[in-house]
């Protein structure tokens, strides 16, 4: 059974869409690698970003549980 022939909406490449292919359905193996290498999942949280999280935090706690009287 012959795989269906794809054309690559980044390089505008012919490839077969095999199953289990890493990536992208419209993307070609050679396009998708680099997108997969850049994702911002492994990069580690800034200590500052964390501080500025918890200041939203504590402000929103503060807003929402005030007690008005």
């Amino acid at each position: 059974m012959a795989f269906p022939i794809k054309v690559c909406v980044a390089c505008s490449e012919e490839f077969e869409l095999r199953p289990g292919k890493p990536g992208f359905a419209n993307r070609c193996p050679a396009c998708s690698e680099p997108e997969e290498a850049e994702s911002p999942a492994g990069k580690l949280a800034d200590p500052a970003d964390s501080e500025l999280n918890a200041a939203r935090r504590k402000a929103m706690r503060d807003m929402l549980y005030r007690k008005e009287s």
